[in-house]
């Protein structure tokens, strides 16, 4: 048994109280000079004791700003900015947090436990179900529900159930890297492959590109000013992958989520929509950290016949030929909202190389899940 500790009754050396004195001056005439107004020796310096403050340019001498910032702004920026210098916790067992977006059961559960099977300690799951409990098959997946609140297409309550799959899956510190899955999601690519590619790389996967069209920058309202600028306001898929970095940058955030969640809504004033899931990210980290993310997504979503929702694949699309399709993609294409409709195709570069883009797809139709699950057994190319 630990016994208590006896401390000394003797009194500290003369020597020890008059160095503390002396210390204690010294801090109390130093705050006084520089609590004073005064005017700056250097001006061109970023002094946190003027009485002028610091300007946008002393913070943040790297970038460029046609105006000052806020204090809000500032406040934001500085903490993204300690954050993105902060070394994550190196931990012996890092893992990837599966994060599941669904109304209720998962169509497709049987295939993705297949696709964790034999890979114990290297992932997570969490499921947000806005609708009903789910039904699970799949062990890995039962007790995986984290507290849900209602999801409604487009509305600002999709960004929200998004940071909340975050926030619980950051509360294990093995969790590197984070994706967001739909209830029509389906793997393309063996675990193997999926875990290297997210884990040995520094950037998040989330789409970003410049819409000039009405379902891009269309969506802008001057509300959004002067924190957010229609030059810099940005359209991007909602199924991101991000590193924890980033994923800790999005629940500290508030300047910015307050902004769209009043301002990026459906019904906005004119008659205009706005989808705070299609812009909130993008926008986001195109602003502060613009290096950080890969401006494609790693899942797969067909867009080419123009509707307000993608391609959808049953049974019939499902052939191995297609799978393979999917995972040769070295460019993901961008598609505005203009009457010509422009497609702009980003270079999927991975660690300074072209490599294959896409790790998982959707929309599949449930019965797909037989077919995908012979070809996902059976196919070493994926």
């Amino acid at each position: 048994m630990i016994g208590l500790r006896k401390y000394s009754t003797k009194r500290p050396p003369t020597f020890i109280i008059t160095l503390a004195s002396v210390v204690c001056f010294v801090m109390i005439v130093t705050a006084y000079i520089y609590s004073t107004p005064t005017t700056p020796s250097h001006p061109e310096k970023c002094s946190f004791y003027s009485s002028e403050g610091c300007r946008t340019r002393d913070l943040f001498p790297n970038a460029y700003f046609s105006r000052e910032l806020t204090d809000q702004e500032i406040e934001s920026r500085v903490v993204v900015k300690e954050l993105l210098n902060f070394v994550p916790l190196q931990t012996t067992t890092p893992k990837v947090a599966f994060m599941f977006m669904t109304p209720g059961s998962l169509p497709f559960e049987k295939l993705w436990h297949l696709f964790f099977q034999g890979h114990e300690g290297k992932f997570s799951i969490y499921v947000h179900a806005s609708k009903e409990k789910p039904r699970h098959i799949s062990r890995y997946f039962v007790g995986r529900e984290i507290h849900s609140e209602p999801v409604s297409w487009g509305s600002f309550a999709m960004v929200e159930a998004e940071r909340r799959l975050l926030a619980n899956a950051l509360l294990d510190p093995d969790n590197q890297h984070f994706v967001l899955l739909s209830d029509s999601c389906v793997p393309i690519r063996h675990f193997e492959f999926v875990y290297s590619y997210l884990l040995y790389t520094n950037v998040s996967f989330i789409e970003c590109f410049l819409d000039p069209g009405p379902h891009g920058n269309g969506r802008f309202i001057e509300h959004m000013l002067p924190e957010v600028e229609l030059k810099d306001f940005r359209k991007g898929s909602q199924w991101f992958s991000m590193k924890r970095q980033h994923a800790v940058i999005v629940i500290a955030d508030s300047l910015y989520y307050t902004k769209f969640k009043y301002h990026c809504r459906p019904n906005m004033e004119g008659g205009r929509n706005c989808y705070s899931d299609e812009h909130y990210f993008p926008t986001f980290f195109h602003m502060l950290d613009p290096g950080g993310i890969s401006n494609w997504s790693v899942t797969y979503v067909d867009w080419s016949e123009g509707k307000w929702h993608p391609r959808s694949f049953g049974a019939r699309d499902v052939t191995y030929n297609v799978l393979k399709a999917l995972t040769s993609f070295d460019q993901s294409p961008h598609i505005t909202s203009e009457p010509k409709r422009t497609v702009l195709m980003t270079p999927c570069i991975w660690n300074g190389s072209k490599q294959p883009c896409y790790l998982f797809a959707r929309k599949f139709y449930p019965d797909a899940l037989e077919r995908l699950m012979y070809l996902f057994s059976n196919s070493t190319a994926m």
